[in-house]
């Protein structure tokens, strides 16, 4: 797989992963540990909920899409640190079946002005399942290396 500098990203570019199937028994699995409400747990209480049926939690929908983050094609950047996520929408719930893909595309690249050796992307991030709904939306911010190193 390609790993891209900033100076060779270009805004537009799209890159995917995926797919990854979702199920019951990871719903349930990651629940208990990390979002422990009925609805993610037990069949029964889910599909009195107001989602009628078990669905993964939003911390569990996050993991797969970092999960499937550091999995994207065609290319990769070249990431030196994360700075954060921003406008991270959940429309959709993720339940048992569903095949997950992620696409990444490059919204904005940003010099820094203090370090020559790195730069700012923002990329744009839809998770949709199977039926192309999207089940998460974010925008991510993250540090680059540079290939060139900047004169003076």
């Amino acid at each position: 797989m390609a790993s891209l500098y900033f100076d060779e990203a270009e805004i537009g570019q799209l890159r995917t992963a995926g797919p990854y199937l979702v199920s019951s028994e990871e719903i349930v699995e990651f629940a208990r540990k990390y979002d422990p409400q009925p609805f993610h747990t037990d069949q029964d209480a889910a599909a009195r909920s107001v989602f009628a049926g078990l669905t993964a939690s939003g911390a569990h929908t996050f993991a797969i899409l970092i999960s499937l983050l550091s999995k994207t094609q065609p290319y990769a950047l070249r990431i030196i640190a994360g700075l954060g996520w921003d406008e991270l929408r959940l429309p959709v719930p993720v339940r048992p079946g569903d095949e997950l893909n992620l696409e990444v595309a490059i919204l904005e690249k940003r010099e820094s002005k203090s370090k020559p050796d790195r730069d700012i992307v923002r990329n744009q991030m839809h998770l949709r399942n199977q039926k192309r709904e999207t089940v998460l939306q974010c925008i991510n911010n993250v540090l680059v290396s540079r290939r060139r190193i900047a004169n003076g």
